[in-house]
């Protein structure tokens, strides 16, 4: 390899590096996004039951709160992803053209080791677990709980709440990463 092609490829993999973390920032407002939605969305379900006294309502809020945090999971995924790409292959890959040790974008590992992260993602857990999972379930208590019951709703709240449960061991799962 000559010089020439050092430098055609350093600069094709910093281009890759702009438009990856391009991506991740629009995926993070995205999915920052979805859980000021979801909130929205779930008190928008509430507000209209406890108006038009219609209990079966809140069996929305598990479905939309599916929806919504699966899509949220995906694109958390995504933007770990993208970290993991960057601090594993082009980094390196990086480092390897340009001879430094551990000076490429040093940023992507600096920040998982400042203290106080571990905390952080605990309190993000419980945050998502909160908004994709106790809230839609607390809707569908209040639906089991409610005089207009019926068979076929209560499948269809049942099968929510199995779906809501996956949804939460997934929350969970993430966490440990």
């Amino acid at each position: 390899m000559t010089s020439t092609d050092d430098v055609t490829e350093s600069k094709v993999l910093l281009a890759e590096y702009d438009r990856l973390k391009e991506e991740q920032k629009t995926r993070i407002g995205f999915r920052d996004n979805l859980l000021y939605f979801t909130l929205a969305a779930a008190t928008a379900v509430v507000a209209i039951t406890a108006q038009s006294g219609q209990p079966q309502l809140l069996l929305s809020a598990p479905a939309i709160c599916l929806i919504l945090g699966w899509t949220y999971l995906v694109n958390d995924e995504k933007i770990s992803a993208i970290g993991y790409y960057v601090r594993d292959h082009l980094g390196p890959r990086l480092e390897e053209l340009t001879s430094s040790r551990g000076a490429v974008f040093s940023w992507e590992t600096y920040h998982r080791s400042v203290a106080g992260r571990t905390v952080r993602k605990r309190l993000q857990t419980a945050v998502d677990l909160f908004t994709y999972l106790v809230l839609p379930v607390a809707c569908t208590t209040a639906f089991w709980c409610s005089p207009s019951v019926q068979p076929l709703l209560v499948l269809t709240s049942i099968g929510q709440t199995l779906a809501l449960a996956v949804l939460g061991w997934q929350f969970l799962r993430r966490t440990e990463r």
